[in-house]
């Protein structure tokens, strides 16, 4: 989003209904009235739409709209002049918009969509522009003191709104809904990969800001850009800052965001790419990935992978084998990326992981977890993955592991999940630090071949150093089979134990 050059945009909202109380209408792009007869949005073709006119603003356009839907198989193009900054696009009739064919623009122009009561992207919904993409529920773009462009207050925009948006307001007591379905193809990813879904150039941002936000097999991919995901479910304001990234109010409530059934996010590539959730609860299952990190083969010396940052006021919940992951891939260079979790609690099951780990030649990043509570308990349903949390190395891989470290109150490990720092290569294993009041390592397990437990170690047939483990707390449970320890397999040099 570095390209839009904003300063700062904020977002606040109106009192509408949620998504799931309107119905879906049928497919149609509709303009209103509310522009000048000179400037009013035109609209030719169906289910091929292509949308011309609009008011000109220095190097931004504007555009307004009735209904803005596009059918399966069917596309909006928006007709817009190769100077074309950013194209605004409201919708004012109190439809939702349900996008089940292709958004198309021209040049490198940034997209905003804004529809108060609702977006839902299907499967088929896809994007080919050039620039940035922002679908948001929220009721009016600013641009500084110089005025808005208001979808439930629709005038003609102020001959002012020259300069670059710096804010979008929600006043809603709960904010619609924004759903992605979408898993249509989208070319292939740096490493070769195919890649489904929605997706914006490389390098570009993709922000889904609205009340809740619910991604139901549906895909995002912005390599080496940014992916942010968020909303309130009361009236608040947002500031974007200019690297793109949210900076949500204090005080306000969040909205929700749910990856489910194999729902997944992509910023991975030769450097960049970062992962931003702000949410109140973030729920994750059925296999759903939030992947970032340097791409497979991809990077050189000295290139940084981005972060992924998740921020909930209230719980984090991860099951069936869903996975946050900020990885230095095989084959790979450069420095991984950290992960940071901050959440009232954050509870892993059924082999679900969040991962900092390098199977390349770069250094991973580091995982720093704070929450009042911390829960990782079993495995998956074959045994074969437990839950758990990891900073480390992998076999063939050269890079050192990162650090793992565990703010809270208290931390139960059981039934054979794990919190480790190992090496499985040439690199160094990271630090272990947990810092608790309460410390609870349960049992093995369903089938007794792992145990749960807290690792610091260096595996078989590695050759690099182990970490050191460091566990703070007034006190420690340790029973039926599980373990803590910085010898797992093997101890390499160094590798302190402390408690």
């Amino acid at each position: 989003m570095s390209a839009w050059h904003l300063k700062s945009w904020v977002l606040l909202g109106s009192a509408l209904c949620v998504l799931g109380c309107a119905q879906p209408i049928a497919a149609q792009v509709v303009p209103d009235n509310t522009l000048s007869a000179a400037e009013r949005t035109q609209v030719t073709g169906n289910p091929n739409f292509q949308i011309d006119g609009g008011g000109r603003r220095g190097a931004n356009l504007f555009h307004s709209f009735q209904s803005f839907s596009v059918p399966t198989g069917g596309s909006a193009f928006f007709n817009n002049a190769a100077d074309v900054q950013n194209i605004l696009t409201r919708v004012t009739g109190g439809s939702i918009s349900n996008i089940d064919g292709l958004i198309r623009t021209n040049g490198i122009a940034n997209l905003f969509l804004l529809n108060p009561s609702g977006i839902i992207f299907g499967k088929n919904a896809s994007l080919n522009i050039g620039g940035s993409f922002v679908a948001t529920t929220a009721n009016a773009i600013q641009f500084g003191n110089f005025g808005f462009f208001s979808a439930t207050n629709p005038e003609a925009p102020s001959p002012l709104l020259t300069i670059n948006p710096n804010a979008l307001f929600f006043n809603q007591i709960a904010a619609a809904r924004i759903q992605n379905n979408s898993t249509a193809p989208a070319g292939t990813t740096l490493a070769g990969a195919d890649a489904f879904g929605l997706r914006v150039p490389n390098g570009q941002s993709l922000l889904l800001v609205g009340g809740d936000i619910k991604m139901d097999g549906g895909k995002l991919n912005a390599f080496g850009g940014r992916v942010e995901l968020g909303g309130l479910s009361a009236p608040g304001t947002i500031g974007l800052n200019g690297d793109g990234s949210l900076s949500f109010p204090v005080g306000v409530q969040r909205a929700d965001v749910s990856l489910t059934n194999g729902a997944i996010v992509d910023v991975s590539s030769g450097g960049g790419g970062s992962i931003a959730v702000n949410a109140r609860n973030l729920e994750m299952t059925g296999e759903s990935v939030l992947q970032a990190g340097i791409g497979r083969g991809l990077g050189t010396v000295g290139t940084q992978a981005g972060d992924i940052s998740i921020n909930a006021t209230g719980a984090i919940n991860l099951n069936k084998l869903s996975q946050i992951n900020n990885d230095v891939q095989s084959g790979a260079n450069g420095q991984g990326g950290d992960v940071s979790i901050s959440a009232s609690s954050l509870r892993l099951e059924g082999g679900a992981q969040i991962n900092a780990i390098t199977f390349g030649a770069g250094k991973g990043g580091n995982l720093s977890v704070d929450a009042q509570d911390v829960q990782i308990i079993g495995r998956s349903a074959n045994g074969q993955d437990g839950s758990g949390l990891f900073a480390s190395t992998t076999p063939n891989s050269t890079g050192n592991a990162g650090d793992l470290t565990i703010k809270t109150n208290t931390l139960l490990v059981r039934d054979g999940a794990q919190v480790g720092t190992g090496t499985f290569g040439a690199g160094k294993g990271g630090n272990l630090s947990v810092d608790a009041q309460d410390v609870q390592i349960i049992g093995r397990s369903s089938n007794g071949r792992f145990g749960s437990g807290l690792f610091a170690s260096a595996q078989l047939n590695s050759t690099g150093n182990v970490g050191d483990l460091t566990i703070k707390t007034n006190t420690l449970l340790v029973r039926d089979g599980a373990t803590d320890t910085n010898c797992h397999f093997r101890c390499g040099q160094g590798g302190k134990f402390e408690r």
